[in-house]
């Protein structure tokens, strides 16, 4: 990928959510120009990180005291949809970016809440994790200040491109959790740039090393004198992030749509032998009926979303002592449900374009697969059953789901 000097020159950062999905458009259409070369390149995204430091998008949620946006998630799960909607993997980096940089909030004492928001946010640092739960914990050996981290994870988005990594592992002969957070750059966390998959290729999640990566006590998120003051709040981690998966599916149902929309509009021909022959695509009642089922589907699941980013700003933006278990069981089930109706679009939408624009838009020159496979890629993150099941056992019984690394 290469990016104009002009390109990126930005104006001062955007004050208010219009201005920010501006710039996000701005850096949608820098992104889609060659999203399909960068996808078939794969590699690390460095020169796409930068375009997301440079335009400012890195820190949208950073406080403005330290240079940051100051915006709020309502406004993030929408700039992550709009970059989605031109590179999938690019609105997935930038979304598990802003996750990560908020997990100091779900977990963190209030100095480190303070350290962790200025250090991102002044020097525009990029976030990932090696968080993934379904591999063993790493193990932490406690050397009394410190805390020795080893072990190994399959998965790590954003990988050799971030600036930051949170950690998460378990004290050895314990069953206490403790995140941290720790430059990405040092000789004990090694990149094994594995990452080979069918889509979201440019997200360089593939499998990490962690050898004696060392952090002070005082670094180990919520704990003071080594211990951890829980709250309701510490555990939205899952559901802030099933809402961001939501809205980046969305995206890529959005740029799906469109793209094939204007392959019919430019490319298609209209079908010479149904008794009814038309002069152009446009006007077949089939390509309509079928661009119409489909926009009308993305129009409603656009909406639930919509009012579920709201429903999860509010409590994301509220004291963290306020949340209740009930509130928030109710939360993870809307987000469970609006997750699942994205997950669906996207997947429909991405495979049923083909049968509206045509045998000739398999031609790998038009790249239209890209969309399918990062949608059916990333839905796999988690079986949607078990979230159409948390749905339905609310519906039935009342019941909430308890909370997990994946509810």
């Amino acid at each position: 990928m290469t990016i104009t000097a002009e390109e990126t020159t930005w104006a001062a950062a955007p004050h208010d959510t219009e201005g920010w999905l501006g710039r996000a458009h701005e850096v949608a259409s820098i992104l889609r120009k060659d999203a399909l070369d960068r996808d078939r390149a794969g590699g690390a995204p460095y020169e796409e990180v930068k375009l997301l430091k440079d335009s400012g998008l890195v820190t949208l949620l950073g406080p403005a005291e330290f240079g940051g946006g100051g915006q709020q998630w309502e406004t993030a799960y929408r700039v992550v949809r709009e970059v989605a909607r031109a590179d999938g993997s690019i609105g997935q980096l930038l979304g598990y970016h802003y996750l990560w940089a908020w997990a100091v909030r779900l977990v963190g004492t209030e100095p480190q809440i303070c350290a962790v928001e200025e250090l991102y946010t002044r020097n525009n640092f990029l976030f990932g994790g090696a968080v993934n739960p379904r591999d063993s914990d790493l193990t932490i050996v406690d050397r009394g200040g410190t805390l020795v981290y080893n072990g190994v994870k399959s998965f790590s988005t954003g990988g050799r491109a971030t600036d930051l990594t949170v950690l998460e592992g378990i004290i050895d002969g314990t069953s206490t959790h403790v995140f941290a957070i720790v430059p990405t750059a040092q000789e004990g966390i090694v990149f094994r740039g594995d990452w080979d998959n069918l889509g979201q290729r440019l997200t360089d999640s593939g499998a990490v090393e962690i050898n004696d990566v060392e952090v002070d006590w005082s670094g180990a998120a919520g704990f003071v004198d080594k211990v951890f003051r829980p709250l309701v709040y510490n555990t939205l981690n899952f559901p802030a992030l099933e809402i961001v998966f939501a809205n980046f599916y969305l995206g890529i149902a959005q740029g799906a749509l469109e793209t094939a929309a204007e392959y019919t509009r430019t490319r298609t021909r209209p079908w010479p032998y149904g008794g009814d022959n038309k002069e152009t695509a446009t006007d077949e009642w089939y390509l309509r009926e079928g661009y119409g089922d489909l926009q009308a589907k993305l129009w409603t699941v656009e909406a639930l979303v919509d009012q579920v980013d709201a429903e999860a700003n509010v409590i994301l933006h509220e004291a963290c002592e306020n949340l209740t278990e009930q509130r928030r069981g109710e939360l993870a089930i809307r987000i469970a449900a609006a997750k699942v109706l994205a997950a669906e679009v996207a997947l429909e939408i991405g495979n049923k374009i083909f049968e509206l624009t045509g045998a000739r838009s398999t031609s790998n020159s038009v790249g239209l697969d890209i969309f399918w496979r990062n949608a059916r890629t990333h839905t796999l993150h988690d079986p949607l059953p078990y979230k159409r099941r948390e749905v339905g056992g609310y519906v039935l019984t009342g019941e909430l789901p308890e909370p997990t690394w994946y509810t």
